[in-house]
């Protein structure tokens, strides 16, 4: 009768032993130079071969010809360990023995000398599900053996083990057995057993044994029997449920192209698969396209790619819907694809750019001036858009705004000049004057950024304002607000002026609202700041307007 290939090719020597090079050459060289310690712990991923090495360590202290570093394999000793029936290896299953009686009967024969060979082993696999009353029942024990006794501890999860049992012990990590040692490994098999293979097909199974090799040993069964003694990547796919890597490339191809409708109908036929199974197998790909350096996909598509992976992973972790995460990916992927590498953004960036020529601080200096000029001046109603600036400073500010329609009288808009005629006085002027400033700003909202402000005299009265042209240029190098010149020169320098009130742009602490938070003051502020040279070169550069900007006050 046949047996399953697990058992059937079980390492016997330290040499058989697959991807744990460095702890089988350490148990060896201590064998043969007897530096032996009294307790080994093993531990790591199922299938890695811990209990094998135990058993092959301890037949190799059984052997007649002992001190050696490999097992002779032909004595009675190695014979009788090989068929499981010598009485000087014990091994016990933790799982199923784990109470404290089970530890007090092992404990108590430990008294007892070797029947035939020169050390007495216990294996103990599965160790850490022993209770906590027997691991302390166990320590004592552990720690100050009998001479003659070797205590070898077996387990998948050494995190569960007490740290007095872990001190007590020298401890052999077995590391994650790699794929090509695994592929390399079934094809010794096959080839033992006759059997034809694609190399594919074994990749394939052995990156679904997770690098356990009995769990690769066990689909390798599978797949022997299914295909017929022929085993192909095609019968391997169809007999693991998994998704076929032909297709992963197909879809892969679709992206690459940008092509959504055709990438979204292959999507649904991996509705039959595990969504899990189907990330898995895209995580796949891209490692392997990086280790070929696949020229279609560059290496910071690949990095946005992984980590798209990564976070679809995640998605599924958290319970989110299959068909659902793999489309999200699928579109994220392909939306990727639009963004441009740093490396290709400089190479535009400077093939647009004469490095040759230096611009002068004039020619520099002039050209911001003239796409700061290149603003339109909103204007197609005169009529109506003086209407428009009185509504607005109404809803800033009732008393101010009734103030301006009352005492200034709209004469004419031309060449970027608003003119006004002003028959304000006494408080009504000291208002206006107080507030000119963010009047202005409203003024250059409505009319255009490049917009002044000259008044004319009235005539009907014996006080009027008269305010130059100034150009909004001018006004921002100098911070002061444009001159009002009254026809009565004995007046007072501060009088004939509308000058800022307080520090900055609103230095006043009267609210213009009697309590009420001052729209007026807000807006004027915020308009300050966006005209700010260093916001207006921050707009050129990321091609944002004043409504795509959002200012807050730090209280």
């Amino acid at each position: 009768m046949s047996r399953v290939l697990a058992l059937k090719y079980r390492p016997k020597r330290f040499s058989d032993l697959i991807g744990q090079e460095s702890v089988s050459q350490t148990l060896s060289l201590g064998l043969k130079t007897e530096k032996l310690s009294h307790a080994y712990l093993f531990s790591g991923l199922r299938g890695s071969g811990k209990t094998s090495t135990a058993r092959i360590f301890a037949k190799a202290l059984v052997c007649e010809n002992t001190p050696v570093a490999e097992p002779c394999g032909v004595c009675a000793g190695c014979m009788s360990a090989e068929e499981g029936r010598h009485l000087d290896i014990i091994e016990m299953d933790a799982a199923s023995n784990r109470g404290i009686d089970d530890i007090r009967q092992l404990i108590e024969s430990t008294k007892y000398k070797p029947s035939v060979a020169k050390h007495k082993i216990y294996i103990i696999d599965e160790v850490h599900m022993l209770s906590t009353p027997a691991f302390n029942a166990l320590l004592k024990t552990l720690e100050e053996p009998p001479s003659y006794v070797k205590f070898i501890l077996a387990t998948t999860d050494p995190i569960k083990l007490p740290p007095t049992i872990l001190s007590r012990t020298i401890h052999f990590r077995f590391k994650k057995i790699g794929q090509s040692d695994v592929v390399e490994h079934l094809k010794h098999i096959l080839g033992k057993e006759g059997i034809a293979f694609e190399e594919e097909a074994l990749e394939f199974i052995a990156r679904n044994g997770s690098g356990s090799l009995r769990d690769t040993l066990t689909l390798l069964d599978q797949a022997i029997v299914f295909s017929k003694g022929f085993v192909s990547s095609v019968s391997v796919v169809e007999l693991l449920g998994a998704v076929n890597p032909d297709k992963i490339k197909e879809l892969f191809s679709f992206v690459l192209d940008k092509d959504r409708e055709r990438a979204l109908l292959l999507v649904k036929e991996f509705e039959e698969y595990e969504a899990e199974n189907v990330i898995n197998e895209i995580i796949e790909f891209l490692k392997a396209s990086i280790g070929k350096k696949n020229k279609n996909i560059p290496l910071f598509v690949l990095e946005r790619f992984f980590r798209i992976a990564v976070n679809a992973k995640e998605l599924l972790f958290m319970g989110a819907d299959g068909g659902f995460v793999i489309t999200l990916t699928l579109l994220k992927m392909i939306e990727a694809l639009e963004i441009e590498d740093i490396d290709s953004l400089i190479a535009k960036y400077e093939s647009e750019v004469d490095f040759t020529q230096v611009p002068s601080r004039d020619i520099v200096r002039d050209k911001v001036l003239m796409e700061q000029d290149k603003e339109p001046v909103k204007s197609v109603n005169t009529k109506s858009q003086w209407d428009k600036l009185v509504e607005a400073l109404y809803e800033r500010s009732h008393e101010v705004g009734s103030v301006f329609e009352n005492n200034i009288t709209f004469v004419s808009f031309d060449n970027s000049v608003l003119t006004w005629s002003s028959s304000a006085e006494g408080e009504k002027y000291e208002l206006l004057k107080k507030y000119y400033s963010q009047i202005k700003h409203i003024v250059q909202d409505i009319y255009g950024i490049s917009t002044t402000i000259a008044v004319q005299k009235d005539t009907n009265k014996s006080e009027d304002a008269n305010i130059p042209v100034v150009s909004a240029k001018e006004e921002s190098t100098n911070n002061a607000a444009m001159a009002v010149h009254r026809s009565d020169s004995d007046d007072n320098s501060e009088e004939n002026e509308y000058m800022q009130s307080g520090p900055g742009l609103f230095g006043d602490k009267e609210d213009m609202n009697d309590g009420e938070p001052n729209s007026l003051e807000a807006e004027a502020e915020e308009l300050s700041l966006l005209r700010h040279p260093l916001v207006e070169k921050t707009k050129e550069v990321f091609g944002v307007g004043d409504s795509n900007i959002s200012i807050f006050q730090k209280v």
